[in-house]
């Protein structure tokens, strides 16, 4: 294994790890129909390496496990991070628009997990915007307000590779 290919894994273990931990610290309010996922901010970390598309689905993934999340929330819930993270990762020329692909793929994905999969009887409309107001809460306004931070950091000591 290429010592860029570690480095990319070790960033990937990292970020997953840093996720499930906020998802765990703040659980009262990283679940549910009214959520604000505070570990959500490091969905902007794709603009920093590639290595956080893998990181953030386990780190989703593991945490929705541990939250005792159902299957199907397991499964899509983690996945709607995954494709934020894609997304993320394809707008990373523009900073500003980082944030945008997971609070789109939460907003859109979660209230249909709230409802098919936990039965919550509330409009979906509704959900969606209770669900977004969360996602930009956490990806663009925590979300970005790290970006700005790290990348300041990130120019003195060189933690995640730019590719």
């Amino acid at each position: 294994m290429s010592s860029k290919n570690t480095k990319l894994l070790v960033q990937a273990a990292a970020i997953a790890a840093v996720y499930v931990v906020l998802t765990m610290v703040f659980a009262p309010i990283s679940f549910g129909e009214i959520q604000v996922r505070v570990s959500e901010a490091l969905t902007i970390l794709p603009f920093f390496t590639p290595a956080a598309i893998p990181g953030l689905f386990v780190g989703c993934l593991v945490g929705n496990i541990l939250g005792g999340a159902i299957l199907p929330d397991i499964i899509f819930g983690s996945l709607a991070t995954l494709i934020g993270a894609v997304f993320s990762w394809m707008l990373r020329k523009n900073r500003y628009l980082v944030p945008v692909p997971p609070i789109v793929s939460n907003t859109v994905i979660v209230p249909l997990v709230l409802r098919f999969g936990y039965g919550i009887n509330l409009p979906i409309p509704m959900m969606m915007f209770t669900v977004g107001i969360g996602e930009v809460i956490s990806c663009g306004v925590i979300g970005l307000i790290l970006l700005f931070a790290l990348e300041k950091a990130v120019g003195k000591s060189g933690i995640f590779s730019t590719v």
